[in-house]
């Protein structure tokens, strides 16, 4: 099965890219962060496009698309997409239990690490058994810096946030880590790999993606 796009909604639900499979959960995101691909690019560098066009599929539709693969061909499943999948978590863990219930898949969301402002409790308490790894987006070293880059509704209260929810997400999911971008000044990183462990999680400079 190709990286359709879905002639309903005007976007691809899931893709492939490298080896794994990706589930395009939503085009919401409570931030908009200065580096961010989905600010002047349709998504091309990963499927045909990612932009939903008005409204998404839904849980079963997300479900019946997985049906149509076989999960066993990839290494990671990863809830990712062109948006906060968090924006969508409980239809995320009901995927993920869909998902677990049809063999020995490793889950992985990369996520912004705002689900408990976005779900308003102590989301990464749902990871327990549905999810293999989470990779957070850090991307700041310090609240103000966090406001700075990524713009987020939740303002100040963002950064803390997202340490709290990595901080309970190490204790419930195997393997944990917290990303920048690799145009992040040295000292940055730096700073920010102390935050990484100073909450348990693993530290990893990605690559910044241009279109």
């Amino acid at each position: 099965m190709e990286n359709q796009i879905s002639p309903l909604y005007g976007a691809s639900a899931t893709y492939e890219y490298g080896a794994n499979l990706y589930i395009n959960m939503t085009n919401l995101c409570p931030n908009r962060c200065d580096f961010c691909l989905r600010q002047n690019s349709s998504g091309s560098l990963y499927a045909n496009n990612l932009w939903y066009q008005g409204c998404e599929p839904t849980k079963e539709e997300f479900r019946a698309q997985l049906q149509q693969r076989d999960l066993n061909r990839y290494p990671e499943i990863v809830f990712c997409g062109y948006g906060e999948p968090a924006c969508r978590w409980d239809d995320m863990m009901w995927l993920c239990d869909y998902i677990r219930s049809t063999g020995s898949h490793f889950i992985r969301i990369n996520t912004n690490g705002l689900a408990n402002l976005i779900t308003g409790r102590n989301a990464a308490l749902d990871l327990d058994g549905r999810v293999d790894a989470v990779s957070v987006s850090l991307n700041a070293s310090t609240p103000e810096g966090y406001d700075k880059i990524c713009h987020s509704r939740f303002g100040l209260k963002a950064f803390p946030a997202l340490l709290r929810f990595t901080s309970t997400a190490v204790l419930n999911v195997p393997h944990v880590r917290m990303t920048v971008v690799s145009t992040m000044p040295k000292a940055e990183q730096e700073a920010c790999q102390k935050v990484a462990e100073s909450v348990g999680a693993d530290f990893f400079v990605r690559e910044y993606i241009r279109e």
